[in-house]
């Protein structure tokens, strides 16, 4: 829950979201951690249909992702994604 402007919204504010950790599982499968403490399941697949991510399809580059300030990047920050994207 936050508040703007004195009104009260349900859920998270999209500037408060950030990535703690992250798990990687199989499958282009991860386990998130965001730093409010809820923890969500992210299918990475959803990447590839955007060419930017098309590297992400070679498993030792999906792998290696890490978070760096808050995002999940890949190839030492050639490559992220927004945090708000994966929460959602």
């Amino acid at each position: 829950m936050y508040t703007v402007n004195g009104i009260v919204y349900a859920g998270q504010s999209s500037s408060d979201i950030k990535v703690q950790s992250i798990k990687i599982l199989d499958d282009m499968m991860m386990i998130v951690t965001f730093t409010f403490g809820e923890k969500r399941l992210f299918d990475a697949t959803i990447l590839l249909s955007m060419p930017a991510f098309k590297v992400l399809e070679n498993t030792d580059v999906f792998q290696n992702a890490s978070v760096e300030y808050g995002v999940i990047i890949w190839n030492n920050g050639e490559l992220d994604v927004a945090p708000e994207y994966v929460y959602k």
